[in-house]
């Protein structure tokens, strides 16, 4: 039907486009059926999603609807109430779920309630409750829109088996049915933008838009790739011959355990283990046993993302391996850009990223942990639009020990029923796996299928115990270390990592460094560096440590080099924390076995030397978790390479809280879609992106703050500014004084709230362009505000 003309008195489903030409509702309502029954078959829900593609803007009938449309006058429409009522009407209570899918496309899902399902069955209270609040419903009788339905060629399913009927709904599955909603919606809301899209973006008279595509999984051919990568790895590895045979049997037990059928699993292999290429192996042989789509990689941290897509693309996106351009794509905040920036004249390259991005329209994702669970509980279309790739997939969610506990309950809940239902596959990977099944029961509870994962690696291969490759010295009881002491202590060190709590320790430890073992091979590293500076530092750092003739290489950091960061220090010094983050402290000392055992000193910041006003640790979770650990080392030393003394760490934990008695968790049972997608957050604080003077990068920092002024925000200068990017807690009106915000080009002014808005409340450049606000070693320095670094 692409390009068919028709007649301009009939039924418009969009406005005219560039070249003049309108689109028929009947065209609209035809290929997001399609499009939408498309995506639900993966799911199993075909003809449900046919059926919401064709009534979903069913509403656009009518004299009120298509004035507004052709002309663009008259009171606002509600053009989706109507296939809703329809929906309800011809299918009863299987058709509820693509009611709430059509009724929510364009505004969201609100709360599921049968007082609103009743309401719209009877059109006459809704009609009056939409004049109340300023919009008003189609006017053409429901007889008259299904005599025009069966007019228009649009063949609707004559019953249906719903993923989701009503007995589900009142049932006890809460957190099922909300999963199962939401897939639905995201393969409606999906083939309606690229519909949409279709038309408006038509390159030519009577031709429709087509997206670029992107290339196929090619999962057995990926395979044989990866495991050429790590033969190539293996062979230039300076690792112990220990390390490289423990590589080698976690890669072995992938392998056997992507035989298994569908479902969750943990993969508990510690530090140096070979954890990242072995999921991946995992992954691709699962995926091609299984003949699934898609594999999505899921991290907490930037930095993680940023070496592993170098990792990825370099087995995938080199000339010689012919897996095509966009196989692996990143998303994340610093990626593409802000949701509002929707054109601009990028190469094509980044305008094909962006556009496969929107919707996850590839086969390898690297996303963020942000990304990917607030999008799983999200109530609005363009977060969810991407989740109905996530059927018939595989699912990677590396260093699962940084998920907080207070949203284990309803994830783990989803995550079991994408598995079970929609055959998405979920692995948890880290070296410190918690004790989910501690919440078990919990999970049924609330209408999941429980939490009992299958372990990739079996008991037999000791890992943790092959894996022995440090000596851990705790502190004696009331033992207080004092930063002067402490920087005596590194300093008699040549090679030494230390890991802080606090950044503002760490800037007290740089201090005493540089009077006590000089400037010379100290190094600094936290998310005040932005990730061209931290990545300098870092290859820096693992220059000196291959060339034992280079001196001296301390490194003072944060909590952010613990996950993911490769780098080998004989020794490390740890604050004392959460038990699972000195492990991870630990992962970075003697990581490839080349000494009989590396040193991992712990030690307790005496409190007399800071700020008495000041926790010695960040808030919340984090130091109730270092209060655990203080617990479980009265009874003695801890054995960080014993598995079951996580599972004791976890387990004291989760019993500190009644974590079904949470807000989150009663939304889930009250079917509350918005209010989840409130309280769905993974970080509670703002964040915005700041863009600093790295030194190196002056030229570049000089030339985004003369492009942005001239020419203002666009996706091209959003990953231009990437490595100069640092992320800040706090809200733009508190930078006033320090940096501007960068201003948004002419076109888009009009999408953005409050009227009138001329500048991005996301993203700010420093004023200055010298070391005033960013120094060379800390990084960005506290500006004249209130604000809070990210650690």
């Amino acid at each position: 039907m692409a390009g068919e003309r028709f007649d301009q008195d009939e039924e418009w489903g969009h406005s005219k486009n560039a070249h003049d030409e309108a689109e028929s509702l009947a065209l609209h309502l035809s290929a997001v059926a399609a499009r939408c029954e498309e995506f639900a078959t993966a799911f199993g829900c075909g003809d449900e999603g046919r059926a919401c593609g064709s009534l979903h803007d069913l509403g656009k009938l009518g004299p009120p609807a298509q004035q507004r449309i052709k002309q663009g006058k008259g009171r606002s429409i509600d053009h989706w109430s109507f296939g809703a009522h329809r929906m309800l009407a011809r299918y009863g209570t299987e058709g509820i779920a693509a009611a709430i899918a059509i009724l929510a496309h364009h505004k969201g899902i609100g709360r599921l309630s049968k007082d609103t399902l009743n309401d719209l069955c009877r059109l006459d209270p809704w009609r009056q409750w939409l004049l109340d609040n300023g919009s008003r419903l189609s006017e053409l009788p429901p007889a008259d829109a299904d005599a025009w339905l069966a007019s228009s060629g649009l063949i609707l399913p004559e019953s249906l088996q719903s993923i989701c009927p009503w007995k589900r709904i009142s049932a006890e599955e809460k957190a099922a049915v909300m999963t199962d909603i939401r897939m639905l919606f995201s393969a409606l809301v999906d083939a309606d933008f690229l519909e949409t899209e279709a038309h408006f973006n038509a390159p030519a008279p009577d031709k429709r838009y087509e997206r670029p595509r992107p290339p196929k999984l090619q999962a057995e051919r990926a395979l044989l790739r990866v495991l050429q990568h790590i033969e190539q790895c293996r062979q230039r590895s300076n690792a112990a011959e220990h390390v490289i045979s423990m590589r080698d049997d976690l890669l072995a037990a992938c392998r056997a355990a992507a035989t298994e059928p569908q479902g969750v699993f943990t993969l508990s292999a510690p530090t140096g283990a070979g954890k990242t290429l072995a999921m991946l192996a995992f992954a691709l042989d699962h995926a091609a046993r299984h003949s699934l789509r898609r594999i999505v990689l899921v991290v907490p941290y930037l930095s993680i993302i940023e070496q592993t897509a170098r990792i990825y693309r370099e087995i995938f996106e080199s000339d010689e391996t012919g897996f095509g351009l966009h196989y692996v794509l990143e998303h994340h905040s610093l990626t593409l850009g802000p949701s509002d920036v929707k054109s601009d004249e990028e190469n094509e390259r980044l305008a094909t990223a962006r556009l496969l991005t929107e919707n996850w329209d590839a086969p390898v994702i690297i996303t963020t942990s942000v990304q990917f669970f607030e999008s799983l509980f999200s109530n609005r279309p363009s977060a969810c639009r991407k989740l109905h790739r996530l059927a018939r997939s595989v699912v990677l969610i590396d260093e699962v020990q940084t998920f907080p506990k207070e949203l284990a309950i309803p994830t783990l809940a989803t995550l079991g029923h994408l598995a079970k239902q929609h055959c998405c596959t979920t692995v948890f990977a880290t070296a410190t796996q918690p004790a989910f099944t501690h919440f078990d029961d919990h999970v049924k509870q609330i209408g999941g299928p429980g939490w009992q994962p299958l372990e990739i690696v079996p008991p037999d291969l000791n890992l943790f115990d092959r894996a022995r490759r440090t000596a851990v010295h705790w502190p004696q009881t009331d033992e207080r270390t004092s930063w002067n002491e402490l920087s005596e202590q590194l300093a008699r060190h040549n090679r030494v990592l230390c890991i802080v709590n606090l950044k503002r320790h760490a800037k007290r430890l740089i201090e005493l460094m540089k009077d006590r073992a000089g400037e010379a091979g100290l190094f600094h590293l936290s998310t005040n560096l932005c990730s061209a500076h931290r990545e300098k530092i870092l290859n820096d750092v693992r220059q000196r440590l291959a060339d034992a003739s280079a001196g001296p290489c301390r490194l003072i950091a944060t909590q952010c080099v613990e996950a993911g960061v490769d780098i080998d220090f004989p020794t490390v010094y740890r604050a004392m924390g959460p038990l699972d983050a000195i492990a991870q402290a630990a992962g970075r000392c003697n990581r490839n076995g080349r000494q009989t055992s590396g040193d991992i000193h712990v030690f307790r910041p005496d409190p007399s030397d800071d700020d008495a006003e000041k926790s010695l640790y960040p808030p919340g979770g984090y130091l109730q978790a270092a209060m655990r650990t203080e617990g479980l080392l009265k009874l003695g030393d801890i054995d960080i390479d014993d598995p079951r003394a996580f599972a004791d760490y976890y387990r004291g934990l989760y019993a500190l809280g009644d974590f079904m008695r949470t807000d989150i968790v009663e939304a889930v049972l009250d079917l509350d879609f918005e209010k989840v997608g409130e309280l769905y957050r993974l970080i509670n604080q703002q964040t915005v992106n700041l863009v600093v003077p790295f030194d190196r990068e002056c030229e570049l920092f000089n030339s985004l703050r003369d492009q942005a002024l001239e020419a203002g925000l666009s996706g091209e200068w959003i990953c231009r500014a990437r490595p100069l990017t640092v992320a800040v807690y706090g809200t733009g009106e508190r930078l006033s004084g320090a940096a501007d915000p960068v201003p948004l080009p002419d076109w888009t002014r009009r999408h953005r709230g409050p009227a009138g808005a001329d500048v991005s409340d996301e993203w700010f450049i420093l004023r200055d362009s010298d070391a005033e606000n960013y120094d060379s070693v800390l990084g960005l320095k506290e500006l004249p505000s209130a604000w809070g670094w990210i650690a």
